[in-house]
């Protein structure tokens, strides 16, 4: 992500692609349709403009992927043969991040301490427990991140705030663009 410049001009141009995809499909919506429309539009460009090179991104995908009524936006944006390469590569990622979380389960069972070491542990305790609470929030904040190590959770955690900080310096000066055009337009009339 060195170029933000152009990572944003990406963004802008996949996530139109996606508004004008959504109009296009269904010329009267509700608010709520829109909400949808424009959260789920955001995803997509967002999740694409990465090329599916990180964990949330495949999930993201994966995941608008699963409502068949997503399909004809998913499609415009990542184009038609979208469907069989981000379901394939979902599942492979998700398959390897499973047998992570085994092998982290038994580690844990096997790892039993006796009641001298506890007395001597308790401080090294109380702050792995706070690190594990803090670590389980984060894995529920970014998108497929219950199925990540600490250490890839770390490294998509950053991949992804990079990439949330870009949606929102376009749609905020989208924003501030639409907020000074109303505004000329009321001053010259």
């Amino acid at each position: 992500m060195s170029n933000t410049g152009s990572l944003k001009q990406e963004f802008l141009k996949k996530w139109i692609q996606g508004l004008k995809a959504c109009c296009a499909k269904k010329k009267e919506m509700s608010i709520m349709e829109r909400k949808k429309a424009i959260k789920l539009s955001a995803d997509l460009a967002m999740a694409s403009t990465r090329n599916s090179t990180t964990y949330w991104s495949h999930t993201l995908m994966a995941n608008a992927l699963q409502a068949n009524k997503n399909k004809f936006i998913v499609s415009d944006i990542l184009g038609n043969d979208s469907d069989h390469g981000i379901k394939k590569s979902s599942m492979r990622v998700l398959a390897t991040s499973h047998k992570n979380m085994r092998s982290k389960k038994i580690l844990k069972k096997s790892c039993n301490i006796s009641r001298r070491s506890k007395k001597m542990a308790l401080g090294r305790c109380i702050a792995r427990n706070l690190v594990n609470k803090r670590t389980q929030v984060l894995k529920r904040l970014v998108p497929g991140g219950e199925y990540m190590d600490d250490e890839c959770l770390i490294k998509e955690t950053l991949d992804y705030i990079l990439s949330l900080r870009v949606q929102v310096d376009v749609m905020r000066h989208l924003a501030n663009n639409a907020t000074h055009a109303v505004s000329h337009t009321t001053t010259t009339s």
